[in-house]
Order: structure tokens, then sequence, then C-alpha cells
């Protein structure tokens, strides 16, 4: 069988739209999405605005429960 790799952001997407459960895999996906947003933010000031959508905010907020609990 082929091993079928998904990128951070089909990860992410595929837990916000139901079709994935939220699991380690998702929460390490969005912190390695954070961290390159932050890297982009770092070189460039023309991406000082992005941010995160409010679905994704909200898996940034279970991963802090999760790390709390």
């Amino acid at each position: 069988m082929i091993a079928m790799e998904c990128s951070d952001f089909e990860i992410v997407q595929t837990t916000i739209s139901g079709e994935r459960k939220m699991d380690e895999t998702t929460l390490c996906s969005v912190a390695i999405l954070a961290e390159r947003l932050e890297r982009l933010k770092r070189k460039n000031s023309i991406f000082a605005g992005i941010s995160f959508s409010p679905a994704v905010e909200e898996l940034v907020g279970y991963e802090m429960v999760s790390a709390l609990s």
C-alpha cells in the first residue's frame, strides 16, 4: 500500500471540516503553520495583518487547554 502524505494545511482543513478527528497531528500542524506565519511576518511587513481564521484560532485554544490539563 502507498502511504499518502498530507500537508499541514490539509490536516488542519480536514479537522475543521469534521472529516478528521482532532489529534496530536492536528495540533502539531497548527503549531507548524503558526511558526511559518510568524517567520513570514518577520521577513516582510506585508504579512503583518494576516491571521488565522476563527476556526483555526479555536484549534489553537484547544491546544492551550490540552497543554494545561
